[in-house]
């Protein structure tokens, strides 16, 4: 049996940003109520500039959403936690599982994993009592076969990107 050579890595496209979608995303990140109008005054240039650049962000997929930042704590919902779930492999694949998690809102995330799980999700509860509750839903359902869940004592570093797009606009400017 002859070994096929690997196939030759593939050419990058052109980058997904430039230097001023990242200080357009920057911008953004750190003063969120900005504005188009505001954006475009701070960074020197045309508001249309800045409105098609958001528009080619949103549609490449760069920019998920413009919605506010909400704090599940303070809704009401302070204890966080992580499950790894273990699913029944067959026809559907994780669609079914997804599905039943998408009906419970206490599940913030979820996320197909490779390891000992097939899928991890972030959850809130009210409380440990309320927390075992919404435990209870996730694993009501066939295709969940096992459930091991880590409570969030303290959130050390929350979700961030800032620094990512940072690190971004230097390469960018450095002509990376």
């Amino acid at each position: 049996m002859t070994s096929q050579p690997s196939p030759p890595p593939p050419t990058p496209s052109k980058a997904p940003v430039d230097a001023l979608d990242c200080r357009i995303l920057l911008l953004l990140l750190q003063q969120p109520g900005i504005g188009v109008l505001g954006a475009s005054r701070r960074l020197g240039v045309a508001r249309g500039t800045v409105q098609a650049r958001l528009d080619r962000l949103q549609s490449r997929g760069v920019l998920r959403s413009l919605a506010p930042d909400v704090d599940p704590a303070a809704l009401g919902y302070p204890v966080t936690a992580f499950c790894t779930l273990e699913i029944r492999q067959g026809r559907g694949g994780h669609s079914p599982v997804v599905d039943h998690l998408a009906a419970i809102p206490e599940v913030l995330e979820a996320h197909t994993i490779t390891g000992s799980g097939d899928v991890l999700i972030r959850i809130v509860g009210r409380d440990n009592a309320d927390l075992q509750r919404v435990i209870d839903q996730v694993v009501d359902d066939t295709h969940v076969t096992r459930a091991s869940t880590v409570i969030s004592l303290a959130t050390r570093l929350d979700h961030r990107v800032v620094p990512l797009v940072e690190h971004l606009l230097h390469e960018r400017q450095a002509g990376g």
